[in-house]
């Protein structure tokens, strides 16, 4: 069985190569999991509610049979939203890698020089990785799909 504990991730670490960037993967797939359930199972969107937080989101955007790509992100609703349409913030797509369980979190950009690549994800994976840590510290489970919009 997998634990998270026998994985070495800390706060701390540095991009040390492909195996630690991989390492960082797995971690985000075990707390993903831990808040979302069976990852292979997602419904297409999500909610999760604590008080004292912001709405957490997980919506699917893609499904193969060996990945699921989705965005997860707060949803900020208040008084400067525009036209009452909440703002998204971080807004994360995560790649999910069934067969490998692994998680890998990106957004749309320019393309990253090659060479910077490395420390790029690595940067983006951990702040995933302790923003899972943090929502589910928070109490957050994703336990039933959002309603549908319009109802």
């Amino acid at each position: 069985m997998i634990s998270e504990a026998n994985l070495l991730v800390s706060w701390r670490a540095r991009p040390r190569g492909f195996v630690a960037l991989m390492g960082l993967y797995e971690s985000n797939y075990l707390r993903l999991a831990r808040l979302a359930g069976d990852l292979s199972r997602l419904a297409a969107s999500l909610r999760s509610t604590v008080a004292g937080d912001c709405e957490l989101a997980l919506d699917v955007v893609e499904r193969s049979p060996y990945t699921t790509v989705a965005d997860l992100t707060y949803l900020f609703a208040d008084d400067t939203a525009a036209a009452g349409v909440p703002e998204r913030l971080p807004d994360l797509r995560l790649r999910i890698y069934h067969d490998a369980r692994l998680v890998e979190a990106g957004w749309s950009g320019p393309a990253r020089v090659a060479e910077r690549e490395l420390h790029h994800r690595w940067v983006r994976n951990m702040m995933l990785n302790k923003w899972l840590e943090y929502c589910l510290d928070r109490g957050h489970r994703f336990t039933t799909p959002a309603p549908a919009s319009g109802a």
